[in-house]
Formats: structure tokens, C-alpha cells, sequence
């Protein structure tokens, strides 16, 4: 088992709470690292666990897990844990883990999950949808893709996006969150493999010649993985196809690095908005 044998890793550093008196890790707490990857590999396959698991009809059980230990890990080592899912059966999938300290492989793990009726904990056959999206990720495949259009095609599954995030979660008032710029606005929108929205955002005319990005909302269990930045770039490429020179945009100042990352730069001085702290940024196109 090597570090290339995966497409998805989840990275953390190993805390005084998890060694014993010999400073190093805790047998059990193998088996919480990887327990936790496997929420980056939803993630990483864009499929919030709730939502989708109720698309699907049934739910993931575990129904064996085994652990082999190669060397420890110690107090503040950084641990790379890689997971793949490495065979679906009838009703059983089997997923493989590995974790490393650099190229070490430090433990290896199989987690067996059943699919079942949750109500009555009984197996059912995986589902064609699910069992596609398993075998296409580890193939290579990209697991969502970028619509964009008006509000009449976009808006429903933007508006639910948008008031999960900014009306329930941040609690912003809804009649702040939507407003009437909707209507003459290019929207984007991530979608799954299952066809449910885990991303959006939309493009504004600012003035002659430049853009304004904003209402960019991520499905909470999805953040970190990318779907943020695909409906970033999909609208600064719209902006630039009709010819703007720069787009703006208003950043919660918790995301200002999201947008860095992407290019965008900070001008003025920060404000507040509905309890918020927001900078202005920008791109030249």
C-alpha cells in the first residue's frame, strides 16, 4: 500500500489527547483518523451524507472494521490519511485506508459498510447511482459539474442554497438575502451526481466593463473541497467571455484567503454588513 494508491486524504496532526504515556497514538484512535476521512470522502465525491442518503433510499452501516499496525505515530506528527473504496459487492461495499507519516505507511484498514433500509437495518443492493459514483471517483472522474444560467433555471435550487446558508446558518435576514438584482443576474450552480445543488453564486453587471460576484454559497458538509472554487472561476470565465476588464466582489472576511487563492485582491477598508465583517476584492481580467 502506497500514498499513490489514493485520490483522497484527509491531513491532521496527532493531539496530547490521543497518546498514551509513551507519546504515541492510542491503538483505538487509528480507527477515529480513519473513521473521519471518510467524511472527506464524501466530500470529495460532493455528496452531503444526510441529503443524499435519503435521495438514495437507505443508509451506510459499518459492519466490520480491522486495523494493522507497521510503525506509531507520536505526539504532533502530521498524518496523511488516505481512503479509497476499493470493491462493491450486492449489498457490502469494502474500503481500504492507509495512514502515513510522509511516505511511511503507518497503519493500514478495511472498513466494511453494508447498505441498508434504515428503518429496519436490513440489507439492501447498493444502488446503481451510488455504486457509480464509487467506481467513477477512483477512476478519475469528476464528480460534479458547473451549470450556469438565469434565475427562471438556476433559482430554486440557488435560493434553497443561499437560504441554508446565509438566512439559517448566518442568520441574515431573509429579506436581505434575496432582492430583486436576482432576476437580471447569470447564476451558477455545482450539481452532484445525484443531481442535487452543493454549490451556487451569481454575476452582476457592477458598471461598464466590470463584474460583481456574489451570494456565493457552499452546502455546509461539501465545504474545503473544491465546489466553492469551481463556481468562482465558472463565473469570473463568464464575466470575462462578455467582455468585462475586472470583477469585484464583497468577501466575508472569514473567506478573504478563498478568494486570494483565486486571484483577487483586496482594496478599501473593511465594513460590516448585516453583523458581518466584509473587504472589497477584485481581479483584472
Amino acid at each position: 500500500m502506497q500514498r499513490s494508491d489514493f485520490r483522497c486524504f484527509h491531513r491532521l496532526r496527532v493531539r496530547w489527547a490521543e497518546v498514551d504515556m509513551q507519546k504515541i497514538v492510542f491503538n483505538a484512535h487509528y480507527l477515529m483518523y480513519i473513521d473521519t476521512a471518510m467524511s472527506d470522502y464524501w466530500r470529495a465525491l460532493a455528496l452531503p451524507y444526510e441529503a443524499s442518503m435519503e435521495a438514495l433510499g437507505g443508509e451506510m452501516y459499518v459492519k466490520k472494521a480491522t486495523v494493522e499496525y507497521h510503525a506509531s505515530a507520536r505526539l504532533d506528527d502530521t498524518l496523511d490519511v488516505g481512503l479509497r473504496c476499493a470493491r462493491v459487492g450486492n449489498s457490502s461495499s469494502l474500503f481500504e485506508a492507509g495512514i502515513f507519516s510522509g511516505d511511511q505507511l503507518l497503519v493500514s484498514g478495511e472498513l466494511v459498510y453494508v447498505f441498508a433500509d434504515p428503518n429496519t437495518q436490513t440489507s439492501r443492493p447498493v444502488p446503481p447511482a451510488l455504486r457509480a459514483i464509487f467506481e467513477s471517483f477512483e477512476a478519475g472522474a469528476e464528480m460534479a459539474e458547473v451549470r450556469t444560467g438565469d434565475w427562471n433555471a438556476l433559482g430554486r435550487d440557488a435560493g434553497r442554497l443561499r437560504t441554508a446558508v446565509f438566512v439559517r446558518e448566518q442568520r441574515i435576514p431573509a429579506e436581505i438575502e434575496a432582492d430583486a438584482l436576482d432576476a437580471t443576474a447569470r447564476h451558477a450552480v455545482v450539481y452532484n451526481r445525484l443531481g442535487l445543488p452543493v454549490a451556487t453564486g451569481r454575476l452582476l453587471q457592477a458598471s461598464p466593463g466590470v463584474g460583481r460576484i456574489g451570494r456565493m454559497a457552499v452546502d455546509r458538509s461539501v465545504r474545503g473541497a473544491q465546489w466553492g472554487r469551481q463556481v468562482l472561476d465558472a463565473l469570473v470565465a463568464a464575466s470575462r467571455e462578455r467582455g468585462d476588464n475586472a470583477v469585484h466582489l464583497h468577501a466575508q472576511r472569514s473567506a478573504e484567503g478563498f478568494y486570494r487563492r483565486a486571484g483577487f485582491v483586496v482594496y478599501g477598508e473593511p465594513w460590516e454588513e448585516a453583523g458581518i465583517a466584509h473587504i472589497a476584492m477584485e481581479q483584472q481580467l
